[in-house]
């Protein structure tokens, strides 16, 4: 695992793009997610990687980039920033699905996380997505009862997870 570059952009907004298409159809309608393209999270991943408020890592399978982390401080108002952490994401390319590459991706931003001084890590997840909640849960992380709605074209439920750390 390493640290994300600018020039990593292109792989990235294709995981993103694959992983949101296969996880998310279904449940967010098709016309929102026609419009979530390579090209649009090229842009945005160039400059994400960048960003000082969260940091991206990608993990290799097979000898290319096949998923990423996202993690930051806990962006929530209701918890102690000092000493919670957030998974803002972990997207693989679903080919390589239950491979192990996202329970690595886990379990290394848990590790940062230890590293850093926090308690607890915290993330969202679409309650509809029954296939991430129960690879969260497998993963120890508990649903806190904190919800929020989210526009993906329509109004969707995210639960937040979270989990102690040691």
């Amino acid at each position: 695992m390493r640290r994300a570059i600018p020039a990593d952009a292109p792989a990235l907004a294709v995981i993103h793009v694959a992983a949101w298409h296969a996880a998310y159809r279904g449940i967010v309608p098709d016309s929102y997610l026609e419009q979530f393209t390579v090209e649009g999270r090229t842009k945005r991943f160039r400059e994400f990687v960048n960003d000082s408020a969260a940091k991206t890592y990608v993990a290799e399978f097979d000898g290319r980039i096949a998923g990423f982390l996202t993690l930051g401080a806990c962006r929530d108002s209701d918890v102690k920033r000092s000493t919670t952490g957030e998974i803002w994401g972990i997207y693989i390319l679903p080919e390589v699905w239950r491979r192990g590459v996202g329970r690595f991706l886990c379990e290394q931003g848990q590790n940062m996380f230890a590293s850093m001084n926090f308690t607890a890590a915290t993330l969202w997840v679409l309650e509809a997505n029954l296939p991430a909640r129960g690879f969260y849960e497998a993963m120890g992380f508990k649903a806190d009862g904190a919800t929020k709605e989210l526009i993906l074209g329509i109004p969707l439920t995210a639960i937040r997870y979270r989990k102690r750390l040691r």
